[in-house]
């Protein structure tokens, strides 16, 4: 008797060793992907957004409107100056929209020189 119900728990033991993977293989197949066209669409539209260089009449409305340019990259934003409208990745927002998003004024070039040229005038008495 000892031997019949070995053999059946080695039966039903080798059965569930076989059906397992089986019964399992959709638990852990990824699924196919899916073209979701609103997702598609919107990282279309922002990488094109923020790629597309602003001609120089865009540039100038801006300015006249006092939106800032945003440095997508580095996370700044420009009032004026050789960076304004274009860097790579940027757009055009009001400054405070910028600030709200978490983004901080460049520096400018000629408060860095300001403080270069008053260390540099500076003499020993």
């Amino acid at each position: 008797m000892n031997k019949l119900w070995t053999n059946l728990g080695l039966l039903v033991l080798s059965a569930a060793l076989m059906t397992g993977p089986a019964m399992y293989k959709n638990a852990f197949a990824q699924p196919a992907p899916t073209k979701d066209t609103k997702t598609t669409k919107s990282k279309s539209t922002k990488s094109s957004e923020a790629t597309t260089a602003p001609s120089d009449t865009e540039i100038a409305d801006a300015k006249a409107k006092g939106m800032v340019w945003v440095n997508l990259s580095s996370g700044v934003y420009h009032k004026e100056g050789k960076f304004y409208g274009k860097t790579k990745k940027g757009k055009f927002m009001s400054e405070d929209d910028a600030k709200k998003a978490g983004y901080h004024e460049a520096k400018t070039e000629t408060s860095s020189k300001k403080t270069t040229s008053k260390t540099s005038s500076t003499t020993k008495k």
